[in-house]
């Protein structure tokens, strides 16, 4: 149970910015600002969203993208940070899991999520 005052003011903070509907599986697409002294430029990351958590304007997502050699890069987004710009779903993925830390554990071909077919 949360105050009805908070409820309010996160109302109208996350009313302004518009999402696109994801979950966990899918391939997304983050366009966030990067400060780098005093300037600034838009960076994307795109991976694997694994997990979904909170509730308001505390709500994050991790997503996990193959770097370098293999090696796996998770990043936790606060969704309505001022530093995130847009999110774009490229891939809708076919999981049973709200969770995919699984895929830690997994690489190269193991580690692919099968697409999800509109029929």
């Amino acid at each position: 149970m949360r105050n009805k005052y908070i409820e309010n003011f996160e109302k109208a903070q996350t009313a302004e910015k518009t999402l696109p509907e994801f979950r966990a599986g899918d391939t997304v697409r983050l366009a966030v600002t990067i400060k780098e002294g005093d300037k600034t430029r838009v960076q994307s990351y795109e991976g694997v969203c694994i997990a979904k958590r909170g509730q308001g304007t505390g709500k994050t997502i991790t997503v996990r993208k193959i770097g370098a050699n293999g090696i796996g890069i998770e990043r936790i987004f606060p969704i309505f940070s001022d530093s995130i710009n847009e999110i774009k779903v490229i891939r809708r993925g076919r999981v049973r899991r709200a969770k995919l830390f699984y895929l830690r554990d997994l690489a190269g071909k193991k580690a692919r999520i099968k697409e999800l077919r509109r029929k």
